[in-house]
């Protein structure tokens, strides 16, 4: 059995026995026993730990986890306490500040108090080579976690599911729109983020949305 939460166990349960996730599970065990590859071997699905199934009201999508030493520990733009925040998260940072007047400034760039609220920080690839950007991509994670998206469209209701830049934006056809709010705004990278992350105003939008149906909004 797969070490994840127990809330996602009997969700994900028929993806770990599919022939694609064994293949990958023997590949990325392979990946670290023989380089440096992160997060490390217990993070891998920190996200899932961290918010259970049953809680889910936000999904934030990225892509690969940060190759650099001791940044990622399993959640999407998140870094652990201790490294400098990444320009992405120092941007989505600026525009949160923007967006919704008066919210403290991060003490650090570790996203865990988001997850326990209910945000999924979920990267459409959960593991990367050391210094080597996209090296996991198209081993089989993508397939995996399409599976989650889909689940959590079908299995939560009024999700809030963030959708920043090219490659997350593909994921919408994963998502039931008539259930759910799709945002969709340029990617916060450095390049990227004056074509229309600024300005896009999802924290205040989703938590609006989360008011409407009742739930308690986030505490970004």
């Amino acid at each position: 059995m797969v070490k994840i939460a127990e809330s996602w166990q009997p969700v994900l349960a028929a993806e770990f026995e599919k022939p694609y996730f064994q293949k990958l599970t023997a590949w990325v065990r392979g990946e670290y026993a023989t380089t440096t590859v992160y997060p490390l071997g217990s993070q891998i699905f920190h996200a899932f730990d961290a918010c259970p199934f049953e809680e889910v009201k936000v999904v934030i999508l990225g892509q690969d986890p940060y190759h650099g030493k001791n940044q990622a520990h399993g959640l999407a733009f998140s870094v652990n306490e201790g490294v400098r925040t990444p320009p992405s998260l120092q941007n989505i940072f600026k525009e949160l500040q923007d967006d919704v007047p008066g919210t403290p400034a991060p003490a650090n760039g570790n996203l865990d108090r988001w997850a326990q609220q209910g945000v999924l920080l979920l990267n459409a690839t959960l593991t990367v080579r050391a210094a080597t950007p996209g090296s996991h991509q198209k081993k089989g994670w993508e397939e995996f976690t399409d599976a989650v998206i889909r689940k959590v469209s079908e299995g939560r209701p009024h999700v809030v599911f963030i959708l920043w830049g090219a490659y997350a934006q593909k994921k919408e056809e994963l998502i039931d729109a008539r259930k759910h709010l799709i945002l969709k705004a340029a990617h916060p990278s450095p390049y990227s983020a004056d074509r229309g992350f600024f300005g896009s105003k999802p924290f205040s939008q989703t938590n609006a949305w989360l008011e409407k149906y009742n739930e308690q909004p986030i505490a970004w």
